[in-house]
């Protein structure tokens, strides 16, 4: 019998009607003859809410503490999905993390998957039942709840799919798709039919929010092919796989990134092992560091300067402070102000010029460049926050719309 692994966001169970909206396609899913397994977010806004009533108590509270609270949200998810399906008289049964044997470490708030045990998911397929499990979590060595961070729901879906050996793997959203930018900001976006893992996998990390960049991390290393489509419309997606067809497209997307920061160590010594030291301890406090711009050196120094994710900014301020002294700087400086704007497709390394159209694109808006990066399948900037919009729409209109 089949196996059918599918996954829904929290827009999709938001309300008692789209709950049962989904008990409805799940339910169809089985009445097909299809064993499913269902990873479920956290209902809306619920996880922010939590982490208002966290902040409202003490806005220092430990990631352990975080995790637990957070977790409550697929709880609740999981057990209302399993009600309406209860209800539509279809067998059941909701798992949290830890009791669909979700190992993870204990990098509490952002936890890795080390394995799954999947015992108890087999005997609840055995007994023909539906199995809704929390996505988002898991449990540590010390038997401590973990969460796997901001859109980590994704990844439990693909790591069920990967574990059991699923034929499918469906993430359900509230698009129908993955469209060449976001389609709620971008006039003109296209939906694409398919896209291949290394292409998703960049726009994910640079700020496409259709999928997880850890999802297609996983699915790409395990071979799982995903399905993104809507959970409000019954209409095909776009497959992610490892080779996708849509050859005359050698641009597939354009995507960009707020919630970002710009960090410059100015006046560091102009010596060997400075650029060591810094990143070192920066990637010590998991840290992740995007595009780095070197200066020339000039009297002896020279300045650094990076991009983290909004979010990890203070600390990487405070650790870069703290080391200020035995790398010679002379201060510290952080934008929050800035976003990143790339374009990306596993295309561009027969089409020269990409970087050249991009940059007229954003001159003939009058949008500034103040950092460039590039790999063999994308090419992003660094700009101004305010000029996010404007940037996204110019560039797409050069590459999509031409």
């Amino acid at each position: 019998m089949s196996l059918i692994v599918c996954k829904f966001g929290g827009s999709s169970v938001a309300t008692p009607e789209r709950v049962m909206n989904v008990a409805g396609i799940v339910t169809d899913m089985y009445k097909s003859g299809k064993d499913v397994v269902v990873a479920l977010s956290a209902q809306g806004k619920t996880t922010d809410n939590l982490i208002t009533k966290a902040h409202e108590i003490n806005p220092a509270a430990s990631k352990r503490e975080m995790d637990v609270l957070l977790s409550a949200g697929e709880q609740i998810s999981v057990s209302l999905l399993a009600m309406a399906i209860e209800k539509l008289g279809y067998p059941v049964v909701s798992l949290l993390g830890w009791q669909a044997g979700f190992r993870t470490d204990s990098n509490y708030s952002r936890a890795r998957i080390k394995r799954i045990d999947t015992d108890r998911l087999q005997a609840e397929l055995a007994k023909r039942s539906i199995v809704i499990v929390a996505g988002f979590q898991g449990i540590n060595k010390y038997d401590d709840v973990t969460t796997l961070g901001r859109g980590g729901s994704d990844t439990s879906a693909v790591a069920l799919a990967a574990a059991l050996r699923a034929d499918s793997c469906k993430i359900f959203t509230d698009v129908d798709g993955v469209y060449t930018a976001d389609p709620r900001t971008v006039k003109g976006a296209v939906k694409l039919s398919e896209i291949t893992y290394d292409e998703m996998l960049e726009l994910a990390t640079l700020g496409a929010k259709v999928l997880h960049n850890r999802s297609v991390e996983m699915a790409k290393k395990y071979n799982v092919e995903i399905e993104v489509l809507s959970s409000l419309e019954r209409k095909p997606g776009t497959i992610v796989k490892e080779v996708a067809k849509v050859e005359k497209m050698f641009i597939k997307g354009v995507a960009g990134d707020e919630k970002i920061a710009r960090i410059s160590i100015i006046g560091v010594k102009d010596t060997p092992g400075i650029a060591f030291k810094i990143f070192s301890k920066i990637a010590a406090k998991k840290i992740n560091v995007d595009i780095i711009l070197q200066s020339v050196g000039r009297d002896g120094t020279k300045d650094i300067t990076f991009t983290v994710p909004q979010e990890q900014s203070g600390d990487a301020v405070v650790t870069l402070e703290e080391m200020l002294g035995s790398i010679g700087g002379q201060r510290v400086m952080c934008d929050t102000n800035v976003s990143k704007v790339s374009v990306v497709g596993a295309g561009m390394e027969t089409h020269p010029g990409v970087a050249a159209k991009m940059f007229e694109a954003l001159y003939g808006a009058d949008i500034n460049i103040q950092m460039i990066s590039t790999s063999e399948i994308k090419i992003s900037v660094l700009i101004d926050s305010e000029d996010t919009a404007r940037a996204l729409q110019v560039v797409h209109d050069a590459f999509i719309l031409e």
